[in-house]
């Protein structure tokens, strides 16, 4: 995926030829829109935006939720491949079940797989977990995510940085991914593939000047391989030093 498609501001109008008094009406419109079914508007310079994200370049200048928006908010990304092993599938949920029983917001990307894995075992033992998607945030993708996305928006946060109707493109997921490094303290890999879009998050996130932790099982991967030998990264062999990792991460000023 080039570069440049995180960078493409996204036009609130895209393609209008109307006056600006139109288009400050049209805004308005839609933001009231939005108001009227319980999606929350925030923009760049609101004091509800969240603050960490405000540091990184990709920061969108709109921001769409469903659920509660946190001024501090301490979480972990906790991502990985769609087309998951059984044993991926078996680490995200002991990880994120982990991180909910130590009040750390597991953070992932409704994706099938190890998202999914992650979203669902924070929410069975009463944590917080937030989604960032792809999608407008009146839609879903993957659709069988859409319960799912319902629960998370009750109990947690649904966010996007994409207008409420938009549907899923291929610029939008690594679009996504950049905003899930920016809103998390740190990204977790569990396990990606070579071309996988988290592979992509993890560049992006040492870019940030988020830490990146690696599980041993993600190591197969010749890019993890790699990565690991990067300032900030941390390779995990367990989940006694995952906490240890994260509990160090945590306990560090924010960056904003």
């Amino acid at each position: 995926m080039p570069d440049r498609a995180l960078h493409q501001p996204e036009a609130l109008f895209p393609g209008t030829t109307s006056s600006g008094a139109e288009l400050v009406a049209a805004a308005a419109d839609e933001i009231a829109g939005c108001r009227a079914d319980g999606i929350g508007v925030h923009a760049f310079s609101d004091d509800s935006y969240p603050a960490q994200l405000r540091g990184i370049k990709e920061a969108p200048p709109w921001l769409f939720t469903r659920g509660e928006l946190r001024a501090n908010d301490p979480a972990v990304a906790v991502i990985g491949s769609r087309k998951a092993s059984a044993r991926g599938l078996g680490i995200a949920r002991s990880v994120a079940e982990s991180l909910a029983n130590r009040e750390v917001t597991v953070a992932s990307g409704l994706a099938h797989g190890i998202d999914t894995a992650a979203h669902t075992a924070a929410l069975d033992a009463g944590g917080r977990t937030v989604a960032v998607i792809g999608t407008g945030i009146r839609n879903c993708y993957p659709p069988a995510n859409r319960r799912l996305q319902d629960r998370i928006a009750e109990v947690g946060l649904v966010v996007s940085q994409f207008r409420p109707d938009a549907g899923p493109t291929r610029q939008s997921f690594p679009m996504r991914n950049a905003v899930m490094s920016g809103y998390a303290a740190a990204t977790l890999v569990v396990e990606a593939g070579e071309t996988s879009g988290a592979r992509i998050q993890a560049r992006l996130a040492l870019g940030h000047g988020r830490p990146v932790i690696l599980t041993s099982h993600v190591m197969q991967s010749e890019w993890a391989q790699a990565l690991a030998a990067k300032p900030g990264v941390y390779v995990v062999r367990s989940t006694a030093e995952l906490i240890e990792a994260v509990d160090g991460i945590l306990s560090r000023p924010p960056l904003m």
